[in-house]
């Protein structure tokens, strides 16, 4: 039988690794996330211009990629899914929900995506929570193995809320290792992680997953950081990343992108990354 799944996944990986582009904020619900990202059309068309290996985007703007012409465009990464733990503020009550219940992947395949991604949220005492994202990831699952679709599963540990900047990432090893672990029994082709606190530990993360993994990128920082984490964590395993502010962000986002996609595919260091951000 064809293996259409596969078919996508290397749409995706280039020689298994990857640069994804994440510009789906918008379902979060959070303003500080779209900062960057108030014109999407221009956005887009920078981002393609930079030449990611993927753009990760939602349904409703997904066709600004997908109108472009061209058969190099980088490929699209659909999200399913959308939730509230990322506000400032605690929300009384803590869902994540598809987008479509009923069909969660139709519009991905409408939309000739590459892979569709979904959370694994972990937060501490919401267990109601993290049941959802089980019945999610079921549902979609179900969905991607008929369809032969990739799934990628974004498995999230998170501290308790500070009452100052939500729920941020828990970067405890084991935590994170023991829900990777579960999104890979769960049927994950690809999963999306949290960097370990000590990225020397990352490599733990890959040995678990047992399938390709790409490093989320969370919160924006420095470019000298973001290069020499991502250096590190290469280092141990990692077949690329999933950056959003740290790429959108930025003030030359085409130039954060060539760097990266030379690290990931090339084995460049982060002294290389930074010095070709430089110009």
């Amino acid at each position: 039988m064809f293996d259409t799944k596969k078919v996508r996944i290397n749409r995706l990986l280039k020689n298994g690794r990857c640069l994804d582009v994440a510009i789906d904020h918008g379902v979060c619900n959070e303003p500080s996330f779209l900062n960057g990202l108030e014109a999407m059309s221009a956005v887009v068309e920078q981002l393609v211009a930079a030449g990611p290996d993927a753009i990760q985007m939602n349904f409703g703007q997904s066709d600004l990629l997908q109108s472009l012409p061209g058969k190099d465009k980088p490929a699209l990464v659909m999200r399913t899914d959308m939730g509230n733990p990322y506000n400032l503020i605690r929300h009384r009550s803590m869902w994540s929900m598809l987008q479509s219940e009923e069909e969660p992947i139709r519009a991905a395949l409408q939309m000739d995506a590459a892979c569709v991604v979904v959370n694994l949220f972990m937060l501490p005492d919401e267990p109601e929570l993290f049941r959802q994202c089980v019945s999610n990831i079921g549902k979609v699952r179900n969905d991607c193995d008929k369809y032969g679709m990739p799934l990628m599963i974004e498995p999230l540990v998170m501290q308790a809320h500070d009452g100052k900047g939500g729920y941020m990432v828990d970067g405890d090893r084991e935590k994170i290792v023991t829900l990777v672990r579960l999104a890979r029994e769960m049927g994950a082709d690809i999963i999306k992680a949290d960097p370990t606190a000590h990225a020397e530990d990352f490599h733990e993360v890959v040995e678990a997953a047992r399938c390709p993994v790409l490093v989320r990128g969370g919160g924006k920082e420095d470019i000298e950081a973001v290069f020499g984490k991502a250096e590190q964590l290469l280092r141990q395993g990692a077949h690329g990343m999933v950056y959003g502010r740290n790429i959108y962000q930025h003030p030359d986002p085409r130039r954060v992108v060539q760097a990266l996609m030379a690290m990931i595919h090339e084995g460049a260091s982060a002294e290389q990354a930074l010095a070709m951000y430089r110009g």
